[in-house]
């Protein structure tokens, strides 16, 4: 076989002109609506697995027959697990029949899925094999939802089919689109400066995207434009046309009986016109505040921009609504931002009570549900909206009611969700609905630093009881021990917080100051002890993430052959089965994606040499944005910091969200 690297140039030049030719082809057939063999509704589910003795010997079967192919194929048996709750009672089958459908399995690279090919199929393996390239295809989109991309473009998606030796990239892409688990789309792009032509076709670009994915993103789309479109604002009780007496209605029209123990019927909600909204308005004690209730009165879907201090203007809305006799909540990312936010509603708010964390909203607050399963709500404000995916996203629209009022709050300087899309920042670019800009500053020498970050500007800040403090380092090893020095020892000292009140961030978990190392550093000081329950000891800070973008802070309390007992910080305990307790990590040092939704009263963000290249304005606002009373950095990136914060706004990634309004 010609690799890429031995090809000739008019190979490069001739592969470019037949994805040309594939992109064409797609623009023909353009978005007609074929969602694959699954449609609009999905995948089906799989079917219930049998209980009791029956079902624990079948599954010991499907074990035993997925843990005989993979060896067949050389792959460890500690996958088998894995490839049933992935691919179903039937894996053992479906990788006889499929070796590559091993790379949807986690951790399993392209290389490691064509030496189980091998070890199967012998010289049968082939790297021109369509169900290599159909996993391939869908691995490699898999990553990029990984790193934030909701799509890829059909040009990368190719060379990367390139670089792993597919040797027809596109007639490789044509036939997995046939498959309909990836769905092709075409997206105009804007003209190019000094166009006049009105004849002249607009560029495009072929995007793929899983078909999850872009089924999230068409939801979303149709989900945004109904509550835009079903919303109709109250009206003075002087403007209202009489309503029909309910007594005059038919004898022959009994009310229908409840049926018994179904929850009870959500009260019909009330309209306040536009009057009771401006007397609500006026009573909010800043403008910022005023002119949020003011847009939410008049608009089904309104965004809400600002920082750490602007929350108090989403508090005032609820607190407003609430008071009109509307059916409100509040929604953050976390139960720590659930509390802050709490705090921030006047004594005897009537929006008591009415305040909790998204996945307490979506599967398990005490929110009242009409007979559809929506949410029986007037008005929803969603905190932290930028942290939301285009699935959750995509969830929590589904789940409103049409006419209900959802207002969209957050920070457009932090980071985007841990989970592919970009969602906030595409509602901001598409200008689909009224946006509000707070006005309100966060005040002190942290708020002024990070406001700075803000605009692109790393510059010193007067901090006369030592809020920021910024020191270099020469290397990681150096990062480290100052790091740890400065939370065993200086922060307690100096400031009076405890360790157990800060906490290191860092941009990721390897290298010589990830959060290992400085976790591992900080044990040895805090915490020191053997690790009797899987590596850690009673009293070890710990992080929990059961899902993507889900990070859970506590504290070990011990363990037993029923698991490791943790405290969380948010309240509650949890006890972790042997198999969760093996994905903890400890908790002294989180990465700033792991912090997001949380603050601290101390914080210490850790830079090593290595880390240059990971950092973005995005990022350090977002890590600095962690602390409440007192910021340390400690750096061995040199300038490479303040060049960041200047000329690296975000990593980019590639959604559909932003065209899919548009068309609508």
């Amino acid at each position: 076989m010609t690799t890429p690297e031995e090809s000739p140039a008019p190979a490069a030049e001739q592969h470019a002109g037949t994805v040309a030719a594939l992109a064409e082809a797609i623009r023909a057939v353009g978005q007609s609506g074929q969602a694959g063999p699954s449609g609009a509704d999905g995948p089906s589910a799989p079917a219930p697995r049998a209980a009791g003795p029956e079902g624990d010997a079948q599954r010991q079967a499907s074990l035993a027959a997925v843990t005989e192919v993979l060896a067949a194929g050389g792959a460890p048996a500690q996958l088998a697990p894995a490839a049933i709750a992935e691919l179903g009672e039937g894996a053992a089958e479906q990788l006889r029949e499929d070796p590559w459908a091993v790379l949807s399995l986690p951790g399993v690279r392209p290389e490691h899925a064509d030496g189980f090919a091998r070890g199967l199929l012998g010289p049968q393996a082939q790297p021109g094999d369509p169900r290599r390239a159909q996993a391939l295809v869908t691995w490699l989109l898999e990553q990029a939802a990984l790193r934030g991309h909701s799509a890829q473009e059909l040009g990368e998606v190719s060379e990367a089919l390139r670089a792993q030796h597919v040797p027809d990239p596109a007639a490789a892409l044509q036939a997995v689109l046939v498959d309909g688990r990836v769905m092709p789309f075409q997206e105009e792009l804007p003209m190019p400066p000094g166009s006049h032509d009105e004849d002249e076709e607009p560029p495009v670009r072929t995007l793929l995207a899983l078909e999850r994915l872009a089924l999230a993103e068409e939801s979303l789309g149709e989900g945004l434009v109904r509550l835009l479109s079903t919303f109709t604002p109250g009206e003075d009780a002087d403007d209202a046309e009489p309503a029909e007496d309910a007594d005059e209605a038919p004898a022959d029209e009994p009310a229908t009986p409840q049926a018994p123990g179904a929850p009870e019927t959500p009260a019909a909600p009330v309209q306040p016109g536009p009057a009771a909204w401006k007397q609500a308005a006026a009573a909010a004690s800043s403008r910022s505040a005023q002119e949020l209730i003011r847009t939410a009165a008049a608009a089904g879907l309104v965004l809400h921009t600002g920082g750490e201090a602007a929350r108090a203007e989403p508090a005032a809305l609820l607190h407003a609504a609430a008071g009109l006799g509307l059916r409100v909540w509040g929604a953050t990312w976390t139960g720590q931002g659930r509390d802050a936010l709490a705090a921030l509603l006047p004594e005897g708010s009537p929006a008591a009570g009415r305040i909790g964390t998204l996945a307490e909203l979506l599967y398990g607050a005490p929110v009242p549900r009409a007979v559809d399963g929506t949410l029986a709500l007037d008005v929803l404000v969603v905190l932290d909206a930028p942290l939301l995916d285009v699935e959750t996203a995509a969830t929590l629209l589904e789940a409103l009611a049409d006419g209900a009022r959802l207002v969209l709050s957050g920070d457009p300087g932090g980071l985007w969700s841990a989970g592919p899309g970009r969602f906030f920042a595409d509602l901001l670019a598409a200008r689909a609905c009224p946006a509000v800009a707070s006005r309100t500053p966060d005040f002190g020498p942290i708020g002024e630093l990070v406001s700075g970050v803000g605009i692109g500007e790393l510059q010193p800040v007067d901090a006369p009881d030592k809020e920021v403090v910024i020191l270099t380092a020469k290397d990681g090893g150096e990062a480290v021990h100052r790091a740890v020095q400065l939370l065993t020892d200086s922060i307690p000292r100096a400031l009076s917080i405890p360790s157990e009140q800060a906490v290191l961030l860092t941009p990721g978990h390897g290298g010589p100051a990830g959060t290992r190392a400085l976790n591992a550093a900080a044990k040895a000081k805090l915490n020191p002890g053997p690790g009797r329950f899987g590596g850690f000891d009673p009293g070890d800070r710990v992080v929990h993430s059961p899902a993507l973008g889900v990070n859970l802070p506590g504290r070990v309390l011990d363990g037993d052959p029923s698991g490791l007992h943790l405290e969380l910080a948010d309240g509650g305990r949890l006890t972790l089965s042997p198999a969760q307790a093996a994905k903890l990590r400890h908790g002294w040092a989180v990465t700033a994606h792991q912090a997001v939704g949380r603050r601290w009263p101390a914080v210490v963000v850790v830079l090593p040499e290595d880390a240059a290249a990971q950092l973005t304005r995005q990022w350090v606002y977002s890590a600095f944005g962690r602390a409440e009373r007192h910021l340390s950095v400690v750096h061995a990136v040199g300038p490479a910091l303040a060049q960041a914060v200047a000329e690296r706004p975000a990593q980019a990634r590639t959604t559909r969200l932003r065209s899919v309004l548009t068309d609508q």
